[in-house]
Parts: structure tokens; C-alpha cells; sequence
């Protein structure tokens, strides 16, 4: 994933399917937490991000949530939508706070219909989404703590307009799956390498060429593929 402040879906469609596009979405801006779709209910809009990160979670048995993949500007959230669902069991919320594009999912069903490059577009970028989640899936199992939580930060860089953002360490442990404790432990091991930067909630990517080869493969992997479908 290219880092650039465009959604690249909207960016990827012809000149006059983007400008009618863009006239029915309305620019918002998102808080730590606030959530884009709840659990279980109708969708309303859906969201093309242009900055931060958002997370799409499972509930598990025991009442904890669970994030199955994140959505940045090279996507957007509302995939249940598009695939003709209108809901799902998962929910969406911020993560990392930002700006975003919105349009109701009815309009959004309509530009579906009137526009056969969206619909390419957004069969590409699902097909991208689903290898992301596979992706994560088979990181959690084969990669250290430290590799995982260097692809996330990378992921995260990519997705905002500056090297230092909001990121708690619950929020990361959250992405990673594991206690708070595990964070602190493999966030260090990045800080004291000189490779991040992190106090009171604040994230700072020191160096991202080491942050890189601190990360698992599953980094570049993912990215390849969004940049092989979405260009």
C-alpha cells in the first residue's frame, strides 16, 4: 500500500465516474473508537477513508473483541454492502482517527449498478481485503510478537499523513491479538533498536527502512497484492 493521502478506489476510476462519485460523498472525521457499523445492523453508509485506520472485529465466546482486518485509504469499509449482505456479525469503529468519505448505502447501491468500473474496482479491492485477512491469519500462527507488531506500525505509516500518530497500546494489542503486556515488551525491543518512538499514547516512526527489516514478510506481501489489483 503506496502511502498517499487519495482513497485509491475513488482514485482508480475514470475521470467522470470519480466526479459524479465524489458529489454524493460527504467528508467527515472520525474520533478514537467511534464506530462506522454496529454488529448485526442495517449499514447505512459506507466510508472511503483518506487518512488513520479502522478496524473490522469479531466478538469471540467469552464477550472480547477480536480484529480481523484494518482499512486505511486503500479501501473502504462497508464490504457487506457491496457483496449484497447489508449486515454482518463483525463491527467496524476507528482505530487510529482520521478523515473519511461517506455516502449512504443506498446511493452507493445505485452507483453500483450505474457504473461498471466501480464494480470492477470493488471486486479487486475485495479480493485484496480477503487476502489481507488470510494473510494475518497464517502471520498469527507462524511470526514473532516483534515481526507482527513492526508490519502493523508499517501498515499503520501507510495509511497516515505523518511519521508520529495516535496509537494506544491497548489499541495495538487489540490489532495483534495479545495482552497489553506482550506489546510493551515487543514495542521496547522496537524502541530501544531505535526504530519507533513511543510516550503517552503517541506513536513515532524513528526509521521505517529498519522498521521494515524489523517486520515479517507478511508486510510486503499484503502490500503487493493491493498495489498488483488496485495499481
Amino acid at each position: 500500500m503506496a502511502r498517499t493521502h487519495l482513497n485509491r478506489l475513488i482514485a482508480a476510476l475514470p475521470a467522470a465516474d470519480r466526479k459524479r462519485l465524489l458529489k454524493a460523498l460527504e467528508p467527515i472525521r472520525m474520533t478514537l473508537r467511534q464506530p462506522l457499523y454496529e454488529a448485526r445492523d442495517s449499514i447505512k453508509f459506507v466510508y472511503f477513508p483518506l487518512s488513520g485506520v479502522h478496524s473490522i472485529v469479531s466478538t469471540v465466546t467469552d464477550g472480547g473483541l477480536v480484529e480481523v482486518a484494518t482499512v486505511g485509504n486503500e479501501g473502504m469499509v462497508g464490504i457487506p454492502v457491496f457483496l449484497g449482505g447489508g449486515s454482518t456479525p463483525d463491527e467496524a469503529f476507528c482505530h487510529v482517527p482520521g478523515n473519511l468519505l461517506r455516502m449512504p448505502a443506498a446511493r452507493f447501491r445505485e452507483e453500483l449498478r450505474r457504473s461498471r468500473a466501480l464494480r470492477t474496482v470493488m471486486l479487486r479491492y475485495t479480493q485484496a481485503f480477503i487476502h489481507q485477512i488470510a494473510q494475518h491469519a497464517a502471520c498469527s500462527r507462524l511470526h514473532s510478537i516483534a515481526e507482527r507488531c513492526a508490519s502493523r506500525l508499517l501498515m499503520t505509516y501507510d495509511r497516515v499523513s505523518s511519521d508520529e500518530f495516535a496509537l494506544t497500546q491497548e489499541s495495538l494489542a487489540q490489532m495483534l491479538g495479545v495482552r497489553r503486556a506482550t506489546v510493551t515488551t515487543a514495542a521496547g525491543m522496537l524502541q530501544h533498536a531505535g526504530v519507533i518512538r513511543y510516550t503517552r499514547g503517541r506513536m513515532t516512526i524513528v526509521d521505517q527502512k529498519k522498521l521494515e527489516r524489523a517486520s515479517c514478510g507478511c508486510y510486503r506481501i499484503i502490500r503487493r497484492e493491493y498495489n498488483r489489483l488496485l495499481g
